[in-house]
C-alpha cells in the first residue's frame, strides 16, 4: 500500500508530463476497442443478412453448380429429390432455380441471372408473395441497384430472353412489380427474380431446381444423390476471413498507438530516474531494497495505464455507447465494394473485449515501465545520495 501511495504522489508530482502520457494512452485504449467493436459489428450484420436474404439454414447445391463459373449453369439444374420436395411442401425448404438471360431495358442489353423463386416461400426475406399474380406478362421483382442501373420502377415492362433447356432461344416481357431494399449484392445486382414455377415452365425444367434453401430450424444435414449440401461454416467462410484479414490489417494501428504510448512512457521513466538519482539513494539509505525500489517506479510508470483506462473511460464510454445506438454510416459509394455491408454498422462490444485491451495495454505498459528502472540495481547508495550514477 504505502508502494502505491508514494507511487501515486509522484506521477502526480510530474504534473503536465503524466497527462500527456495519460491522454495518449487513452486514445489507444478508445481506437483498439471501436475498430474491434466495428468490425464485430460488421460481421454480425454481414452473418445476419447473408443468413435472412440468401443461405437460410443451409443449401443444397446441384452438384455440377459453381456460383464463381457461370459456364456451369447450364448444366447445374436436375429434378428435386423426393426427400427434399417433402420439405418443401412442408415449408421447410424452398427452391431456387438460376437460369442465364438477358434483358433490354431502353434497347439496351444487358445480362442477368433469372432466379425462379416459390411465392409462397418464408424462409428468405425475398418478397416473393408480389410474385403471385397472373398475367401474360412474366411478373418479376429486382433489387434497388438493379432498379437504379437499369433505370427501372415498378410497373415497367422489359423484354427478357433466355435460352431453355434444349437450346431454344425464346423471349416474353416481364413486368416489375416489386423493388425491394438489401445490404447484398448478391441478391440484387443483375439479377431477376420471378415465380418459380413459370421459369420451369419457359426453361422446360419442369420439377428442377438448382439449388434448395434449407430452413433455420431443421437440424438433419446430410448429401443426397447429386446434391451437396453446404453449411453456414462454408457458405460464410469468404466473408468471415475478409473481417479476419481487416482485423489483422487493422493491428497496425494498434501497434502505432501502442508505440508511441510506450516510447513516451519509457522516456519518461529514463529521465525521471536520472534525475531522481538522489531520491533513489535516500529510498535505499533509509532501509528499502533495490527490489523495492525497481518496483516502486515499475508501479509508478504502470500507474499511467490505469489512469488512462479512468480518463479514456470519460469520453470514451459515451462516444461508444453513442456509436453502438445509432451506428457509424457507411458511404454511399460502398454499394461497389461487393459485399454485405450496411448503410450503417453497429458496433459491437464485450466485456472479453475490453478487459482483454485493458490487459494487453497494462502490461505493456508495466513491461516498458520496468525495463528502464532495472539500471537502478546497479546504483550505489552512495553515489546515488551524491547525484551520480555507477
Amino acid at each position: 500500500m504505502m508502494t502505491l501511495k508514494l507511487a501515486y504522489r509522484n506521477l502526480m508530482g510530474a504534473g503536465l508530463r503524466t497527462w500527456l502520457n495519460v491522454i495518449v494512452l487513452s486514445l489507444s485504449y478508445v481506437v483498439i476497442i471501436w475498430h474491434q467493436g466495428f468490425l464485430r459489428g460488421w460481421n454480425e450484420e454481414a452473418r445476419r443478412d447473408m443468413i435472412d436474404w440468401e443461405i437460410g439454414g443451409g443449401q443444397y447445391w446441384q452438384e455440377r453448380y459453381d456460383p464463381y463459373d457461370p459456364f456451369t449453369l447450364s448444366e447445374s439444374h436436375a429434378p428435386v429429390p423426393d426427400a427434399l420436395a417433402a420439405e418443401i411442401d412442408t415449408g421447410s425448404a424452398t427452391a431456387l432455380l438460376i437460369v442465364q438471360g438477358t434483358i433490354f431495358p431502353d434497347g439496351r442489353v444487358q445480362n442477368v441471372l433469372l432466379k425462379g423463386i416459390d411465392a409462397r416461400q418464408r424462409i428468405l426475406r425475398i418478397p416473393s408473395g408480389l410474385l403471385g399474380g397472373g398475367g401474360d406478362e412474366i411478373p418479376a421483382v429486382i433489387g434497388t441497384r438493379m432498379a437504379r442501373d437499369n433505370q427501372l420502377k415498378v410497373g415497367d415492362l422489359l423484354t427478357v430472353r433466355w435460352r431453355d433447356s434444349h437450346g431454344a432461344f425464346d423471349a416474353a416481357d416481364a413486368k416489375i412489380v416489386g423493388i425491394f431494399k438489401t445490404n447484398l449484392p448478391t441478391v440484387d445486382g443483375g439479377q431477376l427474380w420471378i415465380p418459380l414455377e413459370r421459369l420451369r415452365a419457359i426453361s422446360r425444367m419442369p420439377g428442377e431446381a438448382t439449388l434448395i434453401v434449407s430452413s433455420r430450424d431443421r437440424t438433419v444435414r446430410a448429401d443426397l444423390p447429386g446434391w451437396v449440401f453446404r453449411d453456414h461454416r462454408y457458405l460464410l467462410a469468404e466473408v468471415e476471413e475478409i473481417i479476419e484479414k481487416k482485423m489483422v490489417a487493422g493491428s497496425s494501428l494498434y501497434v502505432i498507438l501502442i508505440l508511441l504510448a510506450m516510447l513516451a512512457i519509457f522516456d519518461t521513466q529514463v529521465l525521471s530516474i536520472f534525475r531522481r538519482r538522489r531520491e533513489i539513494g535516500t529510498y535505499m539509505a533509509l532501509g528499502m531494497t533495490r527490489g523495492q525500489v525497481i518496483g516502486l517506479f515499475t508501479v509508478e510508470g504502470s500507474m499511467h495505464s490505469v489512469l488512462a483506462a479512468l480518463i479514456g473511460a470519460l469520453y470514451g464510454v459515451p462516444l461508444l455507447t453513442m456509436q453502438a445506438v445509432e451506428g457509424f454510416r457507411i458511404p454511399f459509394s460502398s454499394e461497389g465494394y461487393g459485399l454485405a455491408i450496411a448503410e450503417r454498422i453497429f458496433p459491437v462490444y464485450s466485456a472479453g473485449l475490453v478487459l482483454g485491451t485493458l490487459a494487453l495495454v497494462m502490461t505493456t505498459t508495466a513491461v516498458v515501465s520496468f525495463l528502464p528502472a532495472r539500471t537502478i540495481a546497479r546504483m550505489k547508495p552512495t553515489e546515488a545520495l551524491k547525484g551520480k550514477s555507477s
